[in-house]
């Protein structure tokens, strides 16, 4: 396995309502093929193959709690041993014959799995208001994006494109400026605190307001905010699946401590809509894998948060979705930054 963090973390690959018992699905991750199936118990993620013939299990069925393999009718019991072979019931199966697992486990209605098989499931990113009933929450998604999974993660740590991508929603271009910001980066990960712009209808109530939103990301795929509006508080948890380097599928859970007379179906097209204005900006950015060499795109003050996203990416050792520049190339500076905004925190 690849020695990179994204390797090492925790990534959403299923609504859990798509794997009931007794079930088999084919899924990607990281530019594996895995099968993912599920027991009466317990939910297994392997490499999508069968180590007899190479086959790929995820055509199989379960039963008795163990996954049948379709070719040959082999059975792997839930640990990835082999317990049955069919055409010969009186041998047993050497331990080689065997199959080893990843961690996988279920939070926020969500299937996740870690490339890692010592993972622990308290890893997983916090999604502080899952358990708070004075929010309402539903869940978004899932949208498929023909792009780094960091590319997109980028695009909603931006908020200077609100204004022309989602204009009349979450920005007006008569109103663009964005107020400076502060960009921190501890053991927790990055925060982004005070990040404020005028917003036409900044949650779906269709009332103006200058709104304020504070980010946190406490790996590369996994962020929130919360953005404070006159209305009250909303906030978004987003979870990205790196299906390979230029693909990805994302899922976000809306919570709000407001407008409960809003219809459910109403907030949910208001947050498709602004996701479908983002998808095809983000497919057209060229390369598609995110560029971690600072001198490949010139940077605007007002970048701050995905310049800093970029350095702790490099700090962190991500190779997987991102692309670095191995010949010199000039820096452009804009009016305002300082070599500070640019070295290694």
């Amino acid at each position: 396995m690849v020695n990179c963090s994204l390797f090492r973390d925790w990534h959403p690959v299923l609504e859990a309502e798509e794997l009931p018992p007794e079930t088999v699905r084919s899924i990607r991750l990281l530019g594996w093929d895995l099968v993912l199936w599920r027991s009466r118990d317990r939910i297994s993620a392997w490499v999508d193959r069968c180590p007899h013939r190479s086959v790929k299990l995820s055509g199989g069925t379960v039963r008795n709690n163990s996954l049948v393999c379709p070719y040959h009718g082999l059975q792997f019991d839930e640990t990835g041993r082999c317990v049955e072979v069919p055409g010969c019931p009186d041998w047993r199966p050497p331990p080689q014959l065997a199959i080893s697992g990843y961690a996988t486990a279920v939070r926020y209605g969500l299937i996740w799995v870690s490339l890692q098989p010592e993972a622990e499931a308290s890893q997983i990113p916090e999604f502080p208001e899952w358990e708070d009933s004075q929010y309402r929450k539903f869940l978004c998604g899932k949208y498929r994006v023909r792009s780094s999974g960091l590319r997109v993660m980028e695009n909603f740590l931006d908020v200077s494109h609100f204004p022309f991508v989602h204009e009349g929603f979450l920005g007006d271009r008569t109103r663009p400026e964005v107020e400076p910001y502060e960009v921190n980066l501890d053991e927790r990960g990055i925060s982004l605190n005070n990040v404020r712009i005028w917003q036409p209808d900044p949650d779906g109530t269709g009332i103006g307001a200058k709104v304020t939103y504070n980010y946190h990301l406490s790996q590369p795929l996994v962020a929130s905010f919360e953005k404070l509006s006159p209305s009250g508080r909303l906030t978004i948890f987003f979870a990205i699946c790196p299906l390979d380097i230029e693909n990805s599928l994302g899922w976000m859970w809306i919570s709000m401590n407001y407008g409960e007379d809003i219809p459910e179906a109403e907030l949910r097209e208001f947050q498709d809509t602004v996701v479908r204005q983002d998808i095809p900006i983000v497919e057209s950015q060229q390369p598609k894998q995110l560029p971690l060499d600072l001198s490949m795109e010139v940077h605007l003050p007002c970048d701050r948060s995905s310049i800093r996203y970029r350095q702790w990416l490099k700090q962190r050792g991500v190779r997987f979705g991102v692309v670095s520049n191995d010949s010199p190339s000039p820096k452009v500076w804009e009016k305002g930054l300082g070599d500070d905004d640019f070295k290694t925190p």
